[in-house]
This record gives structure tokens, sequence and C-alpha cells, in this order.
């Protein structure tokens, strides 16, 4: 289908060229790269783009893209138009994104299988027609919160005994022991995630007092770094456990600890958390550490 408008913004201009959907990128009448989409069916169009050498850094790229999404889902009735672009590659991202394509993941391929033979995963990007335009408040927002970077955050308690023994849970799908809680969801409060992870692993309803140490984990035997926000659960009785019921799916036993088990039991990093949070009970604070060290 023709273009209702013509494809140019005042700087560059984009001019059939070849097989339908691609373009010579022009500017001041002379050809500075080119750009494609190319219907790969159910709606959706797959972009490329490429661009001279000696004509890179002045923001031609990132124009035609602008252009040819415009004209891919308004004149060519695509409802989709997206990208797949190698993850080190920053200025390819940075063009993508500055022409309204959303970030939505990491695309995995087995190799040999993509436009890139040495590639096996590749940054998604997209925008769909329904999506607001980039210029609208809430559509800027949208699209920064898209590429943003984003941590993980796991959400624990420390939950003591009157003669100062803390409850660790033995857990299945590792060797060492841990605190009680887990990963907070998207959109959940961390306090009500770690009284939530309780309930659901132990069946014990404890309430998450304050905030008691802020721990941030380095990247670690395939895990990304997340950060771990440990909440003081106040001191029971041991017979607290009496009314355990345990997520066997996870959870294989459940014990009140003394320090020295925990450091028997319990990873170096854990051990240091859980001695961090404790000293921080005793002294009426919050702190930070990495990997439980100050």
């Amino acid at each position: 289908m023709a273009a209702t408008r013509p494809l140019s913004d005042g700087v560059v201009a984009l001019r059939p060229h070849g097989d339908e959907g691609s373009f010579l990128v022009e500017h001041a009448g002379e050809p500075v790269g080119s750009v494609s989409v190319e219907d790969v069916g159910a709606g959706a169009g797959e972009l490329r783009w490429s661009l001279h050498e000696d004509q890179r850094g002045r923001g031609y790229a990132t124009r035609a893209l602008r252009l040819l999404v415009a004209h891919a889902l308004d004149d060519l009735g695509l409802s989709r138009v997206q990208a797949r672009v190698r993850p080190g590659d920053v200025r390819a991202v940075r063009v993508a994104t500055r022409a309204g394509l959303l970030r939505e993941g990491i695309l995995r391929v087995e190799r040999g299988q993509g436009e890139h033979p040495d590639a096996t995963e590749y940054v998604l990007l997209a925008r769909l027609r329904s999506d607001p335009p980039v210029d609208d408040p809430r559509g800027f927002r949208t699209l920064l919160n898209s590429f943003l970077p984003r941590k993980r955050a796991i959400a624990q308690m420390l939950v003591r005994d009157p003669t100062g023994r803390v409850l660790l849970c033995r857990l299945t799908y590792k060797s060492d022991w841990d605190l009680p809680g887990g990963v907070v969801e998207v959109g959940e409060s961390p306090r009500d995630a770690v009284a939530r992870e309780v309930k659901e692993e132990l069946d014990l309803d404890i309430a998450a007092g304050g905030l008691v140490l802020t721990d941030w984990l380095p990247a670690w035997s395939g895990w990304d770094d997340a950060l771990c926000l440990v909440f003081d659960g106040g001191v029971h009785d041991p017979s607290l456990l009496d009314a355990a019921a345990l997520q066997a799916r996870e959870i294989r036993s459940v014990e009140f600890c003394t320090v020295e088990q925990a450091r028997e039991r319990c990873a170096d990093f854990t051990a240091r958390r859980l001695e961090s949070a404790l000293a921080n009970l005793d002294g009426g604070g919050t702190s930070y550490t990495e990997s439980g060290r100050a």
C-alpha cells in the first residue's frame, strides 16, 4: 500500500528501492543508508536498517526508522513491528528505542538460526499500533520503563526465639540453609512479599516488622545480582513451629538455630548477612552490606 504522507521529516527521506518494504535513506538528495520492513506474518513486520559508515552519529538512522515504523503501522496495515538486535550492539539498541520501540526482553535462538550466525540471543524490541505516541507523556514513560535497568529483589525474615536462636530453612533446591523468604513479585511490596512467602512456605502468619538490613548479592552460580531486604520477624516461642506446614516443593525442614549452627549450615554470605542483621537489631539500626560484608 502506498504511503499516505511523504516519507520524509525534512532531514531524511525514504525512497523505495528494490523489494517491497525496502527503502534508501537519503539526506540532501544523497543516499546515506537503507531501511526495510519484512512482513513475517500474523500482522507483524521485521525491521532492519543500515547506515553508511561515514554517516553514523548524525541521527539519520533514528529518523529513518521512525518514518518506517509510522509507514508500516499506518499505511501497510501491520499491527506490530519488531527488531532483533545483538545484545552487545549498544548503538542499534539506542536507535531502536529512540525510534519508539519498547524493549520486550531477550530472544534466544539456536546457533546459526538467526540473522547473525554467531549469535545465540537477541534483544527483542517492538512497537504496537495501539502503543501511545512517544511524544505523549504516558507513551514516553512506557518507553523509558521498557529499557531502564531492573534489579531482582529478595525479601527475608529474621525470626528469633527467646534464647536468640534464628529460624532457618533447609531448602530442597540447594544444600545450604537460608532465612525464610523469597523473591518479591513485580509490583509487590517487599514487606508484603516476605509475609506472603513465610505463609506459603511454612503456613505461618508472621507480620514483618521494620527493615533490618539491605544486602546486595553479586551475580552467583547462574543467578543475576539482587538486593536482599531483611525484615524483623520478632521473637517467638519455639512452639511456633508446631503449627508449621512445610511446602514440600521448596522446604525440607525448619529449625531455630544458633549462630554457630548457622555458620555451619549456611553459605558464607548468608551467615554474614544473618550476623549483620542480628548486630543491627542489637544496635537498634539498619545498615547496607554487600554479600554480607559492610
